[in-house]
């Protein structure tokens, strides 16, 4: 018994054709980043946290309130000397976890850029998080990371 195989290989081509511009449009794709600074030695879950730029700029991050504590709101603030930002993203992963994507994009204003977030609960507790400021300038992408921890409910 032959069993015509053209419908098969047509579908399996189309799936195949789907799973590449998904992965090409993905959101989780878009921290590359022209130019990555090492991780700060800063932790913004204890204070405001400066990092310095290329060409001599500076970047000014918080987080408030603090502690940081998940399941509840967070504001974000950064301001930028210097470096003509364009837009800011701010990317939470988990170090240890994967805690599924989490940017938000900040909205510019007089003070700089902000936006407002909530990080999810760990089940294992305390969590070591990284919290990427991506920079867009009309120039180039600067990652930022800062690694900060929140302590267990």
């Amino acid at each position: 018994m032959k069993k015509n195989v053209f419908p098969t290989i047509a579908i399996g081509l189309l799936v195949a054709i789907l799973a590449v511009v998904g992965y090409k449009l993905s959101p989780m794709r878009g921290q590359m980043a022209d130019v990555t600074l090492p991780v700060s030695t800063c932790s913004p879950e204890l204070e405001a946290c400066t990092a310095a730029l290329p060409g001599g700029h500076q970047l000014h991050f918080s987080i408030e309130p603090r502690p940081i504590k998940a399941l509840q709101p967070l504001h974000l603030q950064v301001s930028v000397e210097g470096a003509g930002a364009q837009s800011i993203e701010v990317d939470f992963n988990g170090t240890e976890m994967d805690m599924g994507y989490n940017r938000v994009k900040l909205t510019q204003g007089q003070q700089g850029f902000s936006g407002q977030t909530m990080l999810p609960v760990c089940v294992t507790g305390t969590m070591t998080w990284t919290a990427t400021v991506l920079l867009n300038t009309q120039t180039q992408r600067i990652a930022i990371p800062f690694h900060f921890v929140v302590a267990g409910r």
